[in-house]
């Protein structure tokens, strides 16, 4: 029997590639947590809302940084080796913020371009290798996997505690504020 004739039997829709990838992953977490698929979506628009953020596709570059613009800027560039300021909230991959800017009520200023920070920071807030650069007052979601972050050794560590475990892939959302004045 062919598959249109038992579709039309059967009164049921095949899903397209992306409709059945979305399905899929949904029964898939939604297992591994215990929740039904309407429960695991809920979740996934509960954890949206929450972060405030709206949803974007990630650009995965050859380095394997992934990158989106949730809003691009209209300032100036980050220009190499200069003082910038960026508010951001750093996750881990499952979601789990580990650091943020906004906790502490003010920006984080670093120099940025010249290897004063993570690799994927760089990449990702200066550009490259297929990145553009981000303008003052853009927002980007950057992905990061673990060798432009800390590589296989844990990091944030203090008194012996490791906030960062090594090798681990590390979620940013980026503010670019502006360029410290000096």
């Amino acid at each position: 029997m062919k598959l249109k004739t038992m579709q039309r039997c059967l009164g049921f829709k095949i899903c397209d590639q992306e409709e059945c990838l979305d399905v899929g992953f949904g029964l898939l977490a939604a297992s591994l947590v215990a929740l039904s698929p309407l429960e695991a979506n809920a979740t996934r628009i509960e954890y949206y809302a929450t972060v405030g953020e709206p949803l974007c596709e990630l650009n995965f570059v050859r380095s394997g940084l992934g990158f989106c613009d949730v809003s691009v800027g209209s300032g100036v560039d980050a220009p190499r080796g200069e003082l910038i300021n960026v508010h951001y909230t750093a996750r881990f991959a499952d979601g789990t913020v580990f650091d943020s800017s906004y906790k502490r009520g003010r920006p984080l200023t670093m120099r940025i371009g010249v290897g004063k920070v993570i690799r994927g920071l760089d990449q990702g807030i200066y550009g490259g290798d297929g990145v553009p650069p981000m303008q003052v007052g853009g927002k980007r979601k950057l992905h990061i996997p673990s060798h432009l972050a800390y590589g296989p050794e844990p990091a944030g560590c203090f008194s012996g505690d490791c906030n960062i475990p090594g090798n681990a892939t590390l979620v940013y959302d980026i503010n670019f504020v502006g360029l410290e004045v000096k």
